[in-house]
């Protein structure tokens, strides 16, 4: 069985933002096994897992993904969005789209330093449309 739940995340800055509690809000309680898929509605952001204790692992992210894909003096064809968008789009080829989690005794398996992540590459991406799928 399958169970879709539309979730809306505000405006974010550009960076990396824990959403794992916005996420668990959004969706009723969880079953006590199965799976949590969620999907980013959007071609210039992206979702992850990753460490949710140290801001410095997030920084280094930003760092890596700017340099790996500048927004200048790279000749992009795609600019009619603004110049962080074309790089935004190939940010989010490396995020990636959907993360998939199971569910163990009704609670998310995620590790004791993981959590949940919008990847947000634009400078104002503006809301962000996800869907938390539990499939049990």
């Amino acid at each position: 069985m399958v169970k879709n739940f539309p979730i809306t995340l505000p405006q974010y800055s550009r960076g990396f933002h824990l959403i794992t509690t916005e996420i668990l809000k959004s969706i009723p309680a969880l079953p006590e096994e199965g799976i949590l898929q969620v999907f980013i509605q959007h071609t210039s952001a992206g979702i992850c897992i990753n460490e949710n204790a140290d801001q410095t692992v997030l920084d280094d992210f930003e760092m890596v993904f700017n340099r790996l894909v500048p927004e200048i003096g790279f000749p992009y064809s795609h600019t009619v969005e603004g110049l962080d968008d074309m790089p935004a789009h190939i940010k989010s080829v490396f995020s990636g789209s959907s993360i998939n989690i199971p569910i163990i005794n009704g609670k998310l398996a995620l590790g004791v330093w993981q959590g949940i992540y919008l990847c947000e590459f634009r400078n104002r991406g503006g809301n962000r449309k996800l869907i938390a799928s539990i499939i049990s």
